[in-house]
């Protein structure tokens, strides 16, 4: 009885070059799209013409609500009146960003919130951060 002996191959070193080149490709997609992200648009050289107009780009307005309960627009600290008032010079189709803390009390975001329905704000975000 001959006895049938298996032969098992020893990897004594991993070939890593694949590796490196699929990392370098990823690389690369990461650096190429990084700069149309941080731009916000490609860059393009657009043409000119006599018969054009300028359009305003609707720009959104960030509110937050500190912990302490201290009210800015955008990075400008503001009370509730000067709120109202700053909110009432802005086009109601204009998107309203709310960031309110954690720890904020619930009747400053209800003094705010108060403020975008009598000034009839509809277009609010309210930014979280998602549960893990």
């Amino acid at each position: 009885m001959a006895k049938c002996k298996k032969q098992r191959k020893r990897f004594d070193e991993i070939n890593v070059i694949p590796f490196i080149d699929i990392m370098l490709v990823l690389l690369v997609m990461v650096l190429t799209t990084a700069t149309f992200v941080s731009k916000g648009i490609i860059p393009i050289e657009l043409p000119t013409a006599k018969a054009s107009t300028k359009e305003e780009l609707k720009k959104e307005v960030t509110i937050y609500i500190n912990a302490k309960g201290e009210l800015f627009i955008e990075e400008k600290r503001v009370d509730l009146k000067a709120l109202e008032t700053e909110l009432s010079t802005i086009s109601k189709e204009q998107t309203v960003v709310l960031r309110s803390d954690k720890e904020s009390k619930f009747q400053d975001f209800v003094a705010v919130m108060d403020i975008l329905k009598s000034l009839n704000h509809e277009q609010l975000y309210i930014v979280t951060k998602e549960d893990q």
